[in-house]
C-alpha cells in the first residue's frame, strides 16, 4: 500500500450516494485508460471504499451491493476509479508535473545525442534549458512515454537532437574479467562475448546512446581503469582500443 499523503481521492456518484476510493496518481490515470497491469494492493492508501474519505465515512453496505453487485472493496475500487472521477488538487497536480518533468528529462537524456558533435550525448542541464526555450509544459495527467515524441518535436528547432542506441565493445583484463563481466552484461542487451586466450573478456553491449558516459564509468569501476573499449560501426568488428 500507499501512504494517505501519495494518494489521489477517486469519486463516483451513483443511485444517491457517492463513493470514493484512495489511489496512487500514476495508478488512477491508467486505470482510467484500461491500461493498468499491476497488483491493485500497491497502489492503493486504504483497501476500503469511502462515503467521504477525509472524514473516514463510509457508505451503508446495501448501497455497495446495489451499485456494484458485491461488497468486495478490491473489486469496487477499479470501477470507482473507471467510471468516476479523479479529484486531484493543485498541490498534488503541481507534484506530478514535476516528477514527469524529471522523469522526461531523464528519459531524453539516456536516449538522446547531439549529431552535429559526433553523437556525443546531452547533458541534463542542456535538456532543461532547451525545454525551458521551447515553452514544453509537460502534462501531468498523461504517461511520461507519451510525451517523449512532443518533446522532441519542441526541441529538434532548439538543439540538433536524434534517439540512438550504440554498440561498443568492452575487453576487461584476466584480473578483472571474472566479476566485472557480470556487471557489464547487465548494462543493455549483450550482442556478443567471447573470452581470450589469455583470459580476458570482450563483450558487446547496445544501449541508449545517451548512457554512454554511465557505461565508461562501469567498465572503469570494474576494472580499475584498466579496460578497452571501442564504439562499434561494424557488427563483425569486435577488436577494441
Amino acid at each position: 500500500m500507499i501512504s494517505l499523503d501519495e494518494a489521489v481521492t477517486a469519486r463516483l456518484e451513483s443511485h444517491g450516494e457517492r463513493f470514493e476510493v484512495l489511489v496512487e496518481p500514476d495508478a488512477a490515470l491508467a486505470m482510467k485508460r484500461g491500461e493498468f497491469d499491476g497488483e491493485l494492493e500497491d497502489v492503493i492508501a486504504a483497501e476500503d471504499v469511502f462515503e467521504n474519505a477525509s472524514r473516514g465515512d463510509r457508505p451503508p453496505e446495501n448501497a455497495l451491493e446495489e451499485v456494484f453487485g458485491t461488497t468486495d472493496p478490491l473489486a469496487i475500487i477499479p470501477e470507482v476509479v473507471e467510471r468516476g472521477e479523479i479529484q486531484i488538487t493543485a498541490e498534488q497536480r503541481k507534484e506530478m508535473q514535476e516528477r514527469k518533468y524529471r522523469d522526461l528529462v531523464n528519459r531524453i537524456t539516456r536516449n538522446a545525442v547531439n549529431p552535429q558533435m559526433d553523437d556525443a550525448p546531452h547533458p541534463p542541464d542542456r535538456i532543461e534549458s532547451a525545454l525551458e526555450q521551447a515553452d514544453f509544459k509537460v502534462d501531468p495527467m498523461e504517461p511520461v512515454e507519451n510525451q517523449v515524441d512532443d518533446a522532441l518535436d519542441a526541441l529538434r528547432p532548439v538543439i540538433p537532437i536524434r534517439f540512438d542506441t550504440v554498440k561498443v565493445a568492452a575487453q576487461l583484463p584476466a584480473d578483472y574479467a571474472g566479476s566485472g563481466q557480470a556487471q557489464v552484461r547487465e548494462f543493455g542487451d549483450l550482442e556478443r562475448e567471447e573470452w581470450q586466450p589469455d583470459g580476458s573478456w570482450v563483450g558487446v553491449v547496445e544501449f541508449p546512446a545517451g548512457m554512454q558516459n554511465e557505461f565508461y564509468d562501469l567498465v572503469n569501476e570494474v576494472s580499475s581503469g584498466e579496460a578497452e573499449t571501442r564504439i562499434l560501426k561494424d557488427e563483425d568488428d569486435i577488436d577494441t582500443r
